[in-house]
């Protein structure tokens, strides 16, 4: 599949040694689009860049963690 203009760049975690994760990709200055990597072709997540910060931020201080 080739690269069409104005396609998002999709990227992955540098800590990512298999394929089946979570990639991001940069949709417009205040966008940030979320997808799995097993299925490039599927559904898409976009939130803002404050609410990813957030998410990423919680996750890290274990607020999400199940008990």
């Amino acid at each position: 599949m080739t690269k069409q203009a104005g396609e998002p760049q999709w990227r992955t975690s540098s800590y990512t040694e298999r394929q089946d994760c979570v990639e991001l990709a940069a949709l417009d200055a205040d966008s940030i689009g979320i997808r799995d990597s097993k299925n490039p072709a599927g559904p898409r997540l976009s939130v803002t860049r404050a609410d990813l910060r957030d998410l990423v931020s919680r996750v890290k201080a274990g607020q999400l963690d199940r008990c």
